[in-house]
């Protein structure tokens, strides 16, 4: 049998190389060591692979970090709110008092006007050829009445003539008479001197007559004078209404009207200026409110002198509050029936004129005071299915939740009616991280403004 080397020499020799013994040994330690290397390796790794357990953590978790106030307690001011209209204290409606085309537009619209200032002009031309045919009509009647008056003195004067002729035939009837009883004078002569006494009679009555109609004509004269200097004043006036002023200080509206338009007494408003300073503010206020309002100030002696003293604010539409406070002015006689509400009214000063009429607004008052009022801001209070909570905080910083029953708001703070105590600390930023039974580590709560904390 072969000798495994020399097996290995022949099929060494077989392929032309011949078999080195020191080079195989070479190979053999080389291969122990890197098994040697590698059993070393695999001793320290495996124990902490396979032989290694997870450790449990007994480590609490750790505080949540929020920020934290006092719940505060102080007299809070109750305010109102409603929404109002601002409106002029007077809107003069310009309208054309005679009928006649535009001539001409004499303001700038939107600008402000002054009393008596002109604002447009009407043709005058028909308007003084009225005025002119009412002077000549007051001139024939004048004329007329000096007629009358003429008459009245031709009749006056017939009257007294006839009064001196049946004077003297009253005497020669009364002189005639004895005479004929003595048979002095003949019964006709006495006869004629009696119808010559009625004759005359009647011309007396007839002149009387004569005298009534004078006077009745002389009358009805100046009563056309009277007639006539009407129509001559209501022309002049007419003929004054061409020119159309503004009757107060105020803001001009657009014209309605264009030059060229025929206008008159029937006509829609040629346009509009309203007195804006101060201005009127239009608010509405529910009926329970009102009552609740009245109720409250029922001791008080003048309820007049205590809407004047209370002060209004302005919430203009951009949301800024207006600088200017208003006061109260007026309230309506009644409450509307359909709205249930009662229409109040209050005055802004606005100089410079910066409020026009039309403009919405809220109107804010203090309408109450709450005395030790609980106080907390708003974002400290969560709402949960149609409840409110807070999360209060104990001495040893866990948290509790608390259901909360919530008042009037008040700026950036909400009135709490119960649930809560004056100083119990609250949790403001943060209260979506904490539940019952968390422990927190608190930081002072500065409001986002940047104001004092509450």
């Amino acid at each position: 049998m072969r000798d495994p080397i020399d097996a290995g020499s022949g099929c060494g020799a077989s392929d032309g190389r011949r078999f080195r013994p020191e080079r195989s040994m070479k190979i053999f330690f080389r291969s122990i060591l890197l098994t040697l290397l590698a059993s070393a390796l695999l001793a320290s790794v495996l124990p902490g692979i396979g032989c290694s357990k997870p450790k449990q953590s007994n480590q609490a978790p750790a505080p949540v970090e929020v920020e934290t106030t006092k719940v505060e307690q102080r007299d809070v001011p109750i305010y109102g709110e409603w929404i109002g209209t601002l409106d002029g204290m007077v809107n003069a409606q310009i309208k054309a008092q005679a009928m006649g085309y535009l001539r001409s537009k004499n303001y700038t619209e939107g600008s402000f006007v002054r009393k008596g200032q002109l604002l447009f002009e009407i043709d005058r031309r028909p308007l003084e050829a009225a005025a002119e045919q009412a002077k000549g009509d007051l001139a024939k009647a004048q004329g007329q009445v000096a007629q009358a008056n003429g008459q009245l003195l031709q009749a006056q004067a017939q009257l007294s003539q006839a009064k001196a002729n049946q004077g003297k035939t009253k005497l020669d009837v009364e002189r005639y008479t004895p005479l004929a009883k003595e048979r002095a004078i003949t019964e006709q002569e006495l006869q004629n001197a009696i119808q010559f006494n009625l004759a005359a009679k009647a011309q007396v009555e007839a002149a009387a007559a004569a005298v009534e109609t004078a006077r009745a004509a002389l009358v009805a004269a100046r009563a056309g004078v009277e007639a006539s200097t009407a129509n001559l004043k209501s022309a002049q006036l007419n003929l004054g209404f061409t020119s159309i002023t503004s009757p107060i200080d105020g803001i001009a509206g657009i014209a309605q009207a264009q030059v060229g338009d025929l206008v008159s007494p029937s006509s829609q408003p040629l346009t509009t200026v309203s007195t804006v300073d101060p201005i009127k503010v239009y608010f509405t206020l529910p009926e329970q409110e009102y009552l609740h309002y009245v109720r409250r100030n029922i001791t008080k002696s003048d309820k007049g002198a205590i809407g004047r003293e209370t002060e209004l604010e302005l919430v203009l539409a951009d949301g800024t509050t207006y600088p200017h406070k208003g006061k109260f002015f007026v309230g309506d006689r009644e409450v509307n029936e359909k709205t249930g509400t009662i229409r109040l009214a209050g005055t802004f000063p606005n100089p410079g004129n910066t409020l026009r009429p039309g403009q919405y607004g809220r109107v804010r008052a203090m309408t109450s005071t709450r005395e030790a009022a609980l106080l907390v801001p708003q974002r400290a209070v969560t709402e949960m299915q149609g409840s409110y909570q807070a999360a209060v905080v104990d001495n040893e910083n866990k948290v509790e939740i608390r259901t909360v029953k919530v008042g009037e708001r008040t700026g950036s703070m909400w009135i709490i009616d119960e649930g809560l105590k004056a100083g119990e600390t609250i949790v403001v930023e943060g209260t979506q991280r904490v539940r019952a039974g968390t422990t927190i580590t608190p930081k002072p709560y500065t409001p986002l403004n940047g104001g004092p904390t509450p």
